[in-house]
């Protein structure tokens, strides 16, 4: 993802339909649906073009508990609202 860490931290409320979580170092576990969501968290290197630089948060999600269907929901939300420029 194009964000930082504290960004990406700011929109979980949100992204995750308001569902409780808890943060261990570089995980982060959702309580939803009947099941959980650990997201991990990877600081990268920023992307380069000239002078700009745009920060990078490699994210990688595990699924527990949560059939297709809920796990088709989360990620549909959870992109939609992390979503920025549109386009």
């Amino acid at each position: 993802m194009g964000c930082t860490r504290a960004e990406f931290m700011g929109w979980l409320p949100g992204a995750t339909r308001q569902a409780s979580f808890q943060v261990d170092g570089d995980t982060v576990t959702v309580i939803t649906h009947g099941g959980r969501v650990q997201i991990s968290l990877e600081e990268k290197p920023p992307r380069r073009l000239g002078q700009l630089a745009l920060p990078v948060l490699g994210i990688t999600f595990c699924f527990r508990g949560l059939d297709e269907l809920a796990r088709d929901d989360f990620l549909a939300y959870f992109d939609l609202y992390t979503r920025r420029g549109g386009g």
